[in-house]
């Protein structure tokens, strides 16, 4: 218990600097006694609602709707509150300043200055900006799919696979699910690509095979005519949840890949599968989840057998670290690799061809999008679905169409 009180005190000191110092903002600009004890009232039930969540939630239970949606609240009106915190703090090393110069300095030592409303209107006027953003993406945002279609040439596409066009979704979490209407039309605007093939990598719930009892009806309706074909995430393997006994969870497990044939998906794991048209052919290949400082399971060389270099090879891969630590040196030459996993974080700024930021990038090196090194190509999807955070702000659900195209590389 004691380990846990010197953080627990940081982390209260730091929670009341930000309510304090945003408390400063609001009541410089207002003298109403109601919005200031609204305000008050408002963070205290934000703070109880997460902590009573915490508490009642037994770690069996998972990552349920109720935890994502109190910390949801708290990051919406917290984020707010930190910009509101570097201003005030700002004007007030400003103020002490000023207060030092007049107490150096030859005159009389004035009072320490008061604030400036005009200095708080500004906090309070940028403070919006993150705080209807954060609730757009709860509201709005994570219905926002967004179809993201590449080119890629490759010199040794085989010809009968010009203009072959790959659907890929990642990341669904449907545990996470609470719309049914709008995750229809997310499924409705896959099957709106006609892709020649999908492909799903990986993470199809959060924790436990049941979060997907409600919406197995939806998802087994994807079309295309060459195919689906899936592997797992690392939430696939219920490694985030307390469960009863070993044999609770290795049954688990095994419904969950079991829900993949359900929805019409050919779960590979640690195998492949080669697709035919006019007589040639491309190997699709499907890894378990290799992730550094995640679960590794994925066998490469496991998953390659009866492949060789000379294939056409598409590698299906949960966790884009395993692309930047093994397969984009590996011999085999793997031409094109699909992830997903990072989620873009489901919050930064993407305006495309000029600007691209999310928390993300500091974790991973492929976050989001297209990347090629040595003339191999990975996409790291942005996740059709969403995880701990039940909205996106400027990292939208994603579905990628990829046409491979035969002709020059791209590199």
């Amino acid at each position: 218990m004691a380990r846990f009180i010197i953080p627990l005190l940081i982390f209260s000191t730091i929670f009341f600097l930000i309510e304090f110092y945003a408390f400063q903002a609001l009541k410089t600009v207002t003298k109403s006694k109601i919005i200031k004890w609204v305000w008050i009232i408002l963070a205290i039930a934000i703070y109880l609602n997460l902590f009573y969540t915490l508490f009642t939630t037994p770690r069996s239970a998972g990552q349920t709707k109720a935890f994502q949606f109190a910390a949801g609240f708290l990051i919406t009106f917290l984020i707010p509150k930190v910009v509101l915190l570097i201003i005030m703090f700002g004007e007030d090393v400003v103020r002490v300043i000023q207060k030092l110069i007049t107490w150096v300095g030859p005159g009389e030592t004035k009072p320490l200055a008061g604030r400036r409303a005009f200095i708080s209107k500004i906090a309070l006027g940028l403070a919006a900006i993150p705080f209807t953003s954060f609730l757009y993406g709860i509201i709005k945002g994570r219905y926002n799919y967004k179809v993201l279609k590449y080119e890629i040439a490759f010199d040794d596409l085989p010809d009968a696979f010009d203009g072959f066009k790959i659907t890929q979704i990642s990341d669904i979490h449907s545990g996470s699910f609470t719309n049914k209407e709008k995750i229809q039309y997310g499924v409705d605007l896959i099957n709106e690509q006609k892709s020649d093939i999908i492909l799903f990598t990986g993470d199809i719930v959060n924790n436990k095979a049941n979060e997907m009892d409600d919406w197995i009806d939806v998802f087994k309706n994807f079309e295309a005519p060459y195919g689906k074909f899936s592997i797992l995430g690392n939430h696939d393997y219920g490694d985030y949840v307390d469960w009863n006994s070993k044999e609770d969870k290795k049954k688990n497990f095994q419904d969950v890949k079991d829900i993949h044939p359900k929805i019409g998906f050919d779960l590979l794991l640690n195998e492949n599968r080669f697709i035919e048209k006019d007589g040639q052919k491309i190997a699709i290949v499907g890894v378990e989840n290799w992730g550094k400082g995640f679960n590794q399971a994925g066998n490469l060389e496991e998953a390659s057998k009866g492949i060789n270099k000379e294939d056409f090879k598409i590698l299906m891969s949960h966790d884009p670290s395993h692309w930047e630590y093994k397969v984009k040196q590996d011999e085999l030459h793997y031409h094109l690799t699909l992830s997903g996993h990072t989620h873009g974080l489901q919050m930064g700024i993407e305006i495309p061809g000029f600007f691209r930021w999310s928390p993300s990038q500091y974790v991973y090196k492929q976050w989001a999008g297209l990347y090629e090194e040595f003339g191999r190509y990975i996409n790291v999807n942005r996740g059709f679905g969403y995880h701990a955070f039940p909205g996106r702000v400027g990292i939208w659900p994603e579905i990628t169409v990829i046409e491979l195209k035969k002709g020059t590389s791209n590199a």
